[in-house]
């Protein structure tokens, strides 16, 4: 950009007036920030965009006054800026109309002295329709939740107003219908400031899941050689998430419903309660009402969970919905792994719409992610899925010939190798080490899953 008298320029923009003028000049939302994320300055337009008033929003976090999807997803101001280069992407934003506006967002590194970074410079101008409009119209997103089934619209028009208010949620469905996803969208929509924590009541055993939830003292039970906080005092300001809630044993459920009606946690060992302020969320893919009539669930924490209930439907009940999520986790691997994979062919539409998915979405997804990294063509065909779909029953008896299937070969499906799912995760990891080199947190990233995840599971498949 020419520059007359860059002194000039640098002395107005050193004045608060001159660097608001030229900032509420420009066509698009602009925001500027530390490095931390914490807003410096907005100009007019990103309040108009938002509907935010700037004074309101200066020194807080950029993801508390932009509520935008991607916040708590991959945004580098809240991790780790690896390539210090901008990212500009397509994402959501909710304003305070509680209206979802899509936006193309862009994102940029304020560079210092020794190439440090000093803050980040945000802007964000709408974009009339998210990247799902383009797959197909009258789609409604909701985070990584799409859908424009009746039953997933309806769930979708009732989550700001859920989002808003404190009352306790029930959710309810099959495995892997999206009820985290929905409950975290849930939470992230609210105005609550605090975290998102989630415990899994089938994952751990009894005393285990007491010190998880309510804490303990140093010594109150053997092995319990430091306090601990427990999650419901981690989740002070935000939203506890209990998953399995109908594994929850009997005297827990004893000791939630107290605090649900007290919000005073009493931790193991301790006769001291902590007040706290934390909205609770609970999932079941059981018939809670069953498990009441079976005494293995307590009717009053029915009642007091049920104030708001949402049922996910399973996949094979969400008709077109099936192709559109398709299209979505195809899109989403494709940026992931910088793959150039366009469609799928027509045998595994055929397939994919014949198969009853018990896992649901989560298998789905799973099932695409797998194809996506092993497709060597720009069409998903048949001998890219994993082997324990072409075995099952129920195949279709309509799968065409594909061009590029082996002369030989009277049927793909036939042909295609067993292979179990575990056996398909083992394979990814292997060449994801193979990739980066043995290097455990890029082969980690590539994989899309944390640290953690990847040690636990290298542990289970036995590999060093």
């Amino acid at each position: 950009m020419p520059i007359a008298d860059p002194t000039e320029l640098i002395h107005s923009l050193t004045d608060k007036k001159g660097l608001a003028a030229l900032l509420d000049v420009l066509p698009l939302g602009v925001a500027i920030m530390d490095k931390e994320g914490t807003l410096l300055a907005i100009n007019s337009t990103y309040e108009n965009i938002t509907g935010v008033e700037g004074k309101q929003v200066l020194g807080i976090k950029c993801l508390h006054a932009l509520r935008c999807d991607f916040c708590m997803k991959n945004c580098p101001v809240m991790t780790e800026w690896e390539d210090l280069t901008p990212q500009t992407v397509e994402a959501n934003i909710l304003n305070r109309n509680r209206e979802k506006v899509f936006v193309n967002l862009t994102l940029a590194p304020l560079m210092g002295e020794n190439n440090t970074i000093q803050g980040a410079i945000e802007t964000i101008t709408p974009s009339g329709g998210g990247p799902l409009d383009e797959v197909a119209g009258h789609v409604l997103g909701l985070g990584e939740l799409v859908g424009r089934s009746p039953q997933v619209r309806k769930i979708f028009s009732m989550t700001p107003s859920i989002a808003q208010t404190d009352s306790p949620v029930l959710l309810t469905g099959e495995t892997g219908t999206g009820k985290d996803m929905l409950a975290e969208e849930i939470h992230n929509e609210s105005d609550r400031d605090g975290p998102f924590v989630k415990v899994n009541c089938g994952a751990l055993p009894d005393p285990l899941l007491e010190s998880e939830l309510f804490g303990h003292n140093k010594n109150a039970f053997p092995g319990a050689d430091q306090t601990k906080q427990g999650r419901l005092r981690m989740a002070h300001g935000g939203t506890l998430f209990i998953t399995e809630i109908g594994d929850l044993p009997m005297r827990l459920q004893t000791k939630l419903l107290a605090y649900m009606d007290n919000h005073v946690v009493r931790p193991m060992g301790s006769t001291k309660g902590v007040r706290t302020d934390v909205r609770i969320m609970a999932a079941s893919n059981t018939d809670l009402e069953e498990a009441v009539r079976n005494k293995t669930f307590r009717q009053d924490l029915l009642y007091r969970l049920n104030v708001i209930r949402l049922h996910l439907p399973p996949l094979r009940e969400r008709g077109e919905d099936l192709l559109l999520l398709q299209d979505h986790f195809l899109k989403m691997f494709q940026l992931r792994y910088k793959k150039k994979v366009e469609r799928f062919s027509k045998n595994v539409d055929n397939l994919l719409k014949s198969y009853v998915f018990p896992g649901n979405i989560r298998e789905l997804r799973n099932l695409i992610e797998y194809a996506v990294n092993f497709c060597d063509t720009p069409v998903i065909r048949m001998r890219h899925l994993p082997g324990y779909i072409l075995h099952g029953h129920g195949l279709p008896k309509n799968l065409v010939t594909s061009p590029d299937q082996h002369p030989h070969t009277p049927g793909e499906v036939r042909m295609a190798r067993p292979e179990r799912w575990e056996d398909v995760q083992r394979k990814m990891i292997l060449e994801a080490l193979v990739k980066t080199g043995g290097r455990k947190q890029q082969t980690a990233e590539l994989l899309g899953w944390g640290r953690s995840t990847l040690w636990r599971k290298m542990k289970h498949f036995g590999i060093e």
